[in-house]
């Protein structure tokens, strides 16, 4: 069984399978029967009976609570205690700090989480307060240059988009198959390495206009925003082949990763859209 999101692909108990990809939901190679080896590994595979826990929803949801709550938080936190922003002072020093300290911590324990086989709850929780600090930050300075409660409306959009993907995911029975998973591991690092490519650009007084409030700027945020939305059937489906297949019970810090890593892309999304057609 293969994992489903880059955030899961150094899932330990994932990498074991070396079965590759599973068809939809009814074939799980490299799980088998109970007391069937892993191919190549000669280990037992995972049954009811061995390991200390096992991933469920209820763990899921516990511990996605917890890295959201955190991440808002920090979020609220960092809101409340660096300066407003005001025409005679311009963006605060301390603004732009926590904007670049925290995308930055949070890239970097993005990237840890993503490619550590065995998924650390405190890593996890780290990376929720750097992404809580960076967006704190982002939120405060588009709240302050748009204004129109823009910060509330892609919080409550971003939560419709969950709820709305999460009941097409239930009533549509929707199966990931391994054509629309490479697609939406390719566009999202694709898109990633655009944005990195703007911010260089940037550096030298250039840009392909990726971040400006034109007509390319909101076809970007808009595929952005689709892209968040298959992330999160991806996310999904690692869920409940995770819960199907027995994953140990520490999975569930690495499925709320992948989780907090979707919604945030959402909401960033969501403000460049909210923001770009509140322009004259």
């Amino acid at each position: 069984m293969q994992s489903n999101n880059p955030v899961f692909r150094r899932s330990e108990e994932f990498n074991r399978s070396g079965a590759g990809a599973y068809q939809g939901f009814g074939q799980q190679p490299g799980y088998g029967q109970p007391g069937q080896p892993y191919p190549g590994y000669g280990r037992p595979a995972p049954t009811p009976t061995t390991g200390t826990g096992r991933m469920t929803i209820d763990s899921v949801v516990q511990s996605t609570s917890i890295t959201i709550g955190i991440t808002v938080l920090a979020a609220a936190v960092t809101w409340l205690v660096t300066p407003a922003i005001s025409p005679e002072t311009g963006i605060p020093s301390s603004l732009l700090a926590a904007s670049v300290i925290g995308s930055g911590a949070a890239f970097i324990l993005s990237l840890v989480n993503s490619f550590k086989r065995i998924i650390s709850p405190g890593l996890v929780m780290a990376f929720a307060v750097a992404e809580g600090v960076a967006l704190g930050a982002l939120s405060e300075l588009f709240n302050a240059v748009y204004g129109g409660g823009i910060v509330v409306q892609a919080v409550i959009g971003t939560f419709a988009a969950f709820g709305g993907t999460l009941a097409a995911y239930k009533f549509f029975d929707i199966q990931v198959g391994n054509k629309f998973r490479t697609f939406v591991i390719a566009a999202m690092f694709g898109m990633v390495a655009l944005s990195l490519f703007e911010v260089v650009l940037g550096l030298f007084g250039s840009n392909l206009g990726l971040f400006e409030d034109g007509a390319l700027g909101l076809v970007f945020a808009i595929a952005g925003l689709v892209l968040g939305v298959f992330m999160l059937i991806l996310d999904f489906d690692f869920v409940e082949q995770g819960v199907r297949n027995g994953l140990p019970e520490r999975e569930s810090w690495r499925a709320s990763f992948g989780l907090l890593v979707s919604l945030v892309w959402i909401y960033t999304n969501l403000l460049r859209i909210l923001a770009i057609l509140q322009q004259d």
